[in-house]
């Protein structure tokens, strides 16, 4: 794109919530049940039923609301959405428009430059979730399209952000932002893959310099963060290249095609006046106490931001590390776990580890840290042993791994297998005396200044001794032996 277009981007972020039950009446909202079972009169729009309002779902819109630095309001009312969509069993949804939950909030983000930016937050809103459809083929190719009516009803927040955001890459910064201040509220699974978490974005390009907004489209069917910055950037040299040629952007709703890289036109953007909305006449305002709201004010955990600077403090850890450990709240309370069990153990060990062998194996086994078969007890213990020199670091990795196949502890497995370290001085001696006579060409090549030879020598202690030599003292004692 060319350096005279100034990106705009905001973007509407929809959250399912984590409640049992669905905004207004008892369906279960669990995911991956048959089609249209989890439905009744009430979410499937049937004559002469009422609504009722989840008050879960008015607290997590409360907690979210203060989390983003919201002003909570004292009056707050639903309304009806009206549009005609096979999804849409009532032909309504019912919403929030005027008067929302919360308004006027924020969210600092981190740039590609390391600096903290301010995104403003529009307002976080309350309504429920649409149906389904299950295309045939893709969403702008399809032959027919199936309705599944579980989702109808599922209590959702939508949070709209300010036009704030300059470039893809912090669109995404924002949404990783986003998604782990909801997890650590426990408000949201955040599943994108279950679409519990979904974002359409809003793009348009000015003049560099100017305060006019050009025009925008919305980009809907971002199923990933790595599909939202892909998509944004996509649009943003789509609609350069038409201004550059002297053309007009459309005011329109696009989809992004993952396979083919591309954003494709859905329909013409709609205006809030084509939705008809009025007042929800079977709900009641909401009255929303202020001692209510300072209640869950105080309710509140430890947010990323706050808990990552208390890393940084008390444990003396590198931002970077800090901030991979508080990337999701049960990534750091799996590391607070392993230093509340083990005070000895160094912050810095314990960071390494779990951003080191305990993330490559999460990963490559597919398992979430809340499942990891290594509780942080047990992990405690295993580096309790590496610190105390009682095993190598080599050593602690396989011990590791058995840890993970056969959920025992590590003191055992390391009994049961031989692999305690030798740290007795004498029998170190011995293998590093016989290193040295045994291998008298690197021996010399090392007298010769040639350094890489010690690592030859250690190589082969460690292969004698099974890798259960302490490699620092063989290393110690190779320079004290060689004359």
């Amino acid at each position: 794109m060319g350096l005279d277009y100034e990106v705009v981007i905001g973007l509407e972020v929809h959250v399912e919530l984590k409640t049992a039950s669905k905004a207004f009446c008892g369906c279960s909202t669990r995911f991956g049940a048959p089609p249209n079972t989890n439905v009744c009169p009430v979410c499937l729009g049937l004559p002469g039923v009422l609504p009722v309002i989840n008050a879960q779902m008015v607290e997590f819109a409360v907690r979210t609301g203060l989390a983003l630095n919201c002003q909570i309001a004292g009056f707050s009312k639903f309304d009806r959405k009206n549009y005609y969509y096979p999804d849409l069993p009532k032909n309504y949804q019912i919403s929030q428009y005027d008067l929302p939950i919360a308004t006027k909030g924020y969210l600092e983000i981190e740039t590609e430059g390391g600096k903290r930016k301010r995104i403003g937050i529009t307002r976080v809103h309350m309504e429920e979730d649409a149906g389904k459809l299950v295309h045939a083929g893709t969403i702008t190719a399809a032959d027919y399209a199936l309705v599944d009516y579980n989702r109808t009803g599922v209590p959702l927040i939508e949070i709209v952000s300010e036009p704030d955001i300059r470039s893809a890459a912090e669109a995404k910064a924002y949404l990783e932002a986003l998604k782990a201040i909801l997890q650590y509220l426990d408000v949201s699974d955040c599943k994108m893959e279950e679409g519990s978490l979904r974002c359409d974005a809003n793009i348009s390009l000015r003049p560099a310099g100017s305060s006019e907004f050009g025009t925008k489209t919305e980009i809907k069917n971002l199923n990933s963060f790595r599909a939202v910055q892909r998509g944004l950037e996509y649009e943003a040299e789509r609609q350069a290249q038409i201004l550059a040629e002297g053309g007009r952007i459309i005011q329109e709703t696009r989809s992004w095609d993952e396979a083919k890289g591309i954003t494709v036109s859905l329909r013409s953007k709609e205006f809030a006046h084509d939705y008809r909305y009025f007042p929800e006449p079977d709900l009641v305002p909401l009255v929303i106490e202020p001692a209510w709201v300072e209640k869950i004010r105080a309710s509140l955990p430890d947010l990323p931001d706050a808990r990552k600077q208390r890393l940084i403090s008390l444990y003396g850890l590198p931002a970077y590390d800090a901030g991979i450990i508080t990337g999701t709240r049960a990534m750091a309370d799996y590391f607070d776990a392993v230093i509340s069990a083990a005070p000895s153990v160094s912050p810095k060990t314990a960071a390494n580890w779990l951003m080191g062998e305990v993330s490559r194996m999460l990963n490559s086994t597919e398992t979430p840290i809340e499942r990891c078969p290594v509780t942080p007890s047990r992990l405690a213990e295993l580096l309790v042993l590496l610190e105390k020199g009682a095993i190598s670091g080599k050593t602690a990795k396989a011990v590791f791994e058995e840890m993970w196949t056969t959920g025992g502890d590590a003191a055992a497995i390391v009994k049961q297998k031989g692999w305690s370290q030798i740290n007795d001085e004498e029998a170190i001696i011995a293998a590093v005396d016989a290193a040295i006579a045994a291998n008298p060409g690197p021996v010399a090549d090392y007298k010769a200044g040639k350094e890489r030879a010690l690592g030859f020598l250690v190589g082969q202690i460690m292969k004698e001794t099974k890798g259960r030599a302490n490699p620092a003292r063989v290393n110690q004692l190779l320079r004290e032996r060689i004359k």
